[in-house]
């Protein structure tokens, strides 16, 4: 999709896009240079809304657990070592 760039380096956003990510007037946009190319990246209103149940699915918690399990006997094996 292309747009142009006003005199004001102004430019509109086209409809299909701000539909699919829902930018709205007044809507916040992120602008990232690599140095090489421009990234748009609209800022949610509530960013921590965004991400929740992301990760569902993904057995976060089950290694979570396991993780802990063996933390917990580490550190049981080295207190008895002492």
């Amino acid at each position: 999709m292309l747009s142009t760039v006003s005199v004001r380096g102004q430019t509109a956003i086209p409809a299909e896009i701000r539909k699919r990510y829902g930018i709205k007037p007044h809507s916040r946009l992120q602008w990232i240079d690599n140095g090489r190319t421009i990234t748009v990246v609209p800022i949610a209103d509530d960013p921590i809304a965004v991400f929740r149940g992301k990760s569902k699915g993904k057995g976060l918690t089950e290694a979570l657990l396991r993780w802990r399990k063996e933390e917990r006997a580490r550190e049981n094996g080295s207190r008895q070592g002492s």
